[in-house]
């Protein structure tokens, strides 16, 4: 953070004391592609995010800035913009907060200055996006003095991504980013947007994330065409069944009706819509009763299904978590995230993390032909100022 407020200094020149501020990634424990599926998830934030300076201005002008990106230097918007524009590049995400928080019924008079930097490794599916969303959020909400609840910045940000940036994404990330506790995740009802904060107790074990080093970018990946399948189904179920989403299904009561869907490939998408719902209820419930191997063989029941019936993991995702799941000391598992490359995640016995991240690095550099990259996660709070 020091060296983000001297870069601040630098390029937004002496004036008034900033503020800082912190935004998490989060990590998914289970519960992949359920949350436009009207299903269960179970994310946490995490210690990993982007850390951002900011001060307002008296005028309309927004100025921000990124460590990430310097040869992009000082990008400028007025705060009053309403289209999205590809030459504001990574800005865009500010300017959609502000364009979804008016939407919202918030005015944003006047603009600001913004210095970020984030160790989210871009495109690696720990939410980068939202972490810059919910970042913009509070900074915002700090500097109009908004009355904006938590939830309504979460819902701005899901704004942001469906309305402005494009991304036909569920409200998962942001959920998590916001409302996320120290060593909580966050059992989420992505119907109903009712929660309730699991204590993540793993005493002897780590969160390891293995990054693909494989970038994957939402908009242009198979992640709208996955959800358009699922709709799909569920349009062909609701022609005999009463219910709103594949959420509401049980696993009985969806093989006794795949015949209403009629299509291997869409029956494939919705069963692992219901059955990853499933899994993620008994997630709960192994952690809240401390049946860490039974939390452990969920995790690997999950990659499986993501990758036979969802199939969105791909020959780098399956090797990390399948080289993972082979090694001493883990309990279980899977990629995170919505696939195509990104990360994966694994519970590690933590005197055995040193030797788990060389196998699975020498196996994957012999497979994949390049180098994974490995971090170990902290269960962390929420959006915030410090």
């Amino acid at each position: 953070m020091v060296e983000l407020a001297k870069t601040f200094i630098e390029k937004f020149g002496p004036g008034a004391e900033p503020k800082t501020y912190f935004s998490p990634g989060r990590i998914n424990l289970i519960g992949e592609h359920t949350d436009y599926n009207g299903g269960h998830v179970f994310p946490a934030a995490i210690t990993l995010g982007t850390s951002g300076v900011a001060r307002p201005r008296e005028d309309t002008l927004v100025r921000v800035y990124s460590l990430n990106f310097p040869d992009l230097d000082v990008i400028e918007f007025d705060v009053n913009e309403t289209a999205n524009r590809p030459e504001l590049n990574w800005a865009n995400y500010v300017l959609g907060m502000l364009v979804s928080l008016r939407k919202q019924g918030f005015q944003t008079p006047n603009g600001f200055e913004l210095a970020i930097e984030g160790n989210i490794p871009n495109g690696s599916g720990l939410s980068s996006s939202a972490s810059l969303e919910m970042l913009v959020g509070v900074v915002v909400r700090d500097f109009y003095n908004l009355s904006l609840s938590t939830l309504e910045m979460v819902l701005a940000g899901k704004a942001t991504e469906n309305n402005f940036i494009g991304v036909n994404s569920g409200i998962m990330d942001q959920f998590a980013i916001a409302f996320g506790q120290v060593d909580q995740g966050i059992f989420l009802d992505t119907n109903t947007l009712e929660y309730s904060m699991v204590p993540v107790v793993l005493t002897d074990y780590r969160i390891v994330i293995m990054n693909t080093k494989k970038r994957r970018e939402l908009a242009d990946s198979k992640y709208n065409e996955r959800r358009s399948e699922c709709e799909e189904a569920l349009r062909r179920l609701q022609t005999q069944l009463d219910i709103q989403a594949l959420g509401d299904l049980s696993t009985e009561v969806f093989e006794q009706h795949t015949d209403l869907i009629g299509d291997d490939t869409l029956i494939k998408r919705a069963r692992h819509a219901v059955t990853e719902n499933e899994r993620t209820i008994l997630a709960k419930e192994a952690l809240t009763s401390g049946k860490l191997e039974t939390f452990g063989q969920l995790l690997n029941a999950s990659h499986a299904s993501l990758k036979e019936d969802y199939e969105v993991t791909g020959i780098e995702l399956d090797t990390l978590a399948e080289t993972a799941q082979q090694q001493e000391g883990v309990i279980g598992a899977r990629m995170t995230g919505a696939g195509f490359g990104g990360c994966g995640i694994a519970i590690v016995e933590t005197d055995k993390v040193a030797a788990f991240k060389q196998a699975v690095y020498d196996n994957y550099l012999t497979v994949v032909g390049y180098e994974p990259e490995f971090y170990e996660a902290t269960i962390g709070s929420g959006a915030r100022g410090l």
